[in-house]
């Protein structure tokens, strides 16, 4: 006998089927929920299918963003063999019947009978070092585009109440022209305060920059007040938002902040993190991320899987007598990789890049490939690069 389960997970519960051979199902369909007594329940089904079969029976799920997280920590804690599916796998598997059905008992019967059709590796957990990283990176990346939109919208009120602010400062999102201007706000606030009490405030924000710096920003401050196309604002409303954003502006400063020091700390205790910075052009963040989303570099055991995750591998259409010339990339995979090496691949084509990169992209462009085409080219190749970094253990070396 060969006995599996099949568990359709959702959010809070799963619902499981048991095989104990290829087109032998036992017993009904079962429910269990995701907490103790959920979990007992399933660990006493799991030891009357080992009485009935002779055999611990393998457990087979797909994997379902975060809910399967708790499930998987599970079977691992009691070291039972567990299979986790790609979605698009045991979609496709799902719809091979001809009745259109679709509950989640179904989806648990569909995933054993799918365990017996297909070969499945064993589940390779990773390591808790790097999940941590993912996770980071991740969040910050989360973070970042929060942060991106509550700039635009600062500055959709800050052109509304005082559009010539802009170009004051050199970063108009520094915590000394934040904090200044959420102190005074509007034109009138600056002009009231006058040249003096501005160059005090600004100094006492930035005590690292000399007087005269902080006197000529109060200088061109006034005077921008002065020109401003409007003098008094007339939508209370305009200042309670500006407000609003620039806390919210020095929110996300200081927890980006916090996150990345947290990434840096945690990058720089994996040894992989150097190999992949000695690459012209990765820096310590793309290097995080990209190092983060591979995970252990045993999970493959060729580049091309790598290349396949990261879903910069071509789609290939050929049916009869036709096959298709444009070929794009699957765009499967990770898509946190796939835009860390594609920006990799930016920064090494600089001058301060790697010179083989860059022969290797003039190379596809004299080829006559098209200029995304040829970008998409290098990052399969750095792709190459890293997987035969990580798996030898040797930092890049660059041979002209």
């Amino acid at each position: 006998m060969n006995p599996v389960i099949g568990l359709d997970i959702s959010k809070g519960k799963s619902d499981g089927q048991v095989f104990l051979d290829k087109g032998k199902p036992f017993g009904n369909p079962f429910c269990f929920q995701h907490n103790q007594e959920g979990f007992s329940q399933l660990l006493g089904i799991i030891s009357n299918v080992q009485d009935k079969s002779g055999k611990t029976p393998a457990v087979i799920l797909e994997s379902t963003g975060h809910y399967h997280q708790a499930v998987i920590q599970f079977l691992e804690e009691h070291g039972i063999l567990h299979l986790v599916v790609n979605p698009l796998i045991s979609h496709q598997a799902k719809k091979s019947s001809l009745r259109k059905v679709k509950t989640d008992a179904v989806d648990a019967l569909r995933l054993c009978e799918l365990y017996f059709k297909e070969e499945f590796e064993d589940h390779k957990q990773r390591g808790v070092q790097l999940l941590n990283l993912r996770h980071l990176t991740r969040q910050f990346d989360s973070l970042t585009q929060m942060y991106v939109q509550v700039k635009l919208q600062f500055q959709a009120v800050l052109d509304q109440v005082f559009p010539d602010y802009r170009g004051i400062f050199g970063d108009l999102y520094s915590r000394v022209s934040l904090r200044l201007l959420k102190q005074f706000t509007t034109p009138e606030a600056f002009q009231a305060a006058g040249e003096s009490s501005i160059a005090y405030v600004i100094a006492c924000l930035c005590p690292s920059r000399s007087k005269r710096w902080a006197t000529d920003k109060a200088n061109r401050i006034v005077a921008a007040a002065t020109n401003n196309p409007f003098q008094k604002v007339n939508y209370t409303s305009h200042l309670i938002s500006l407000a609003l954003y620039i806390d919210l502006l020095l929110q996300y400063q200081e927890h980006l902040s916090h996150l990345q020091s947290q990434i840096d700390a945690l990058a720089k205790e994996v040894e992989e993190y150097e190999i992949i910075q000695s690459i012209p052009g990765i820096g310590s963040k793309i290097a995080a991320t990209i190092l983060s989303e591979i995970g252990e570099i045993y999970r493959f055991n060729r580049a091309k899987k790598l290349v396949a995750i990261a879903g910069i591998d071509p789609s290939v259409y050929s049916s009869g007598k036709f096959t298709a010339t444009t070929n794009r990339i699957t765009k499967r995979g990770s898509k946190k990789l796939r835009h860390a090496l594609y920006l990799a691949v930016l920064c090494g084509l600089k001058k301060t890049g790697s010179k083989k990169l860059r022969e290797f992209y003039d190379k596809k462009r004299e080829e006559g490939k098209p200029y995304r085409v040829a970008l998409i080219a290098c990052v399969n190749k750095l792709l190459h690069w890293i997987y035969a970094l990580l798996v030898k253990k040797e930092s890049f070396v660059e041979i002209i």
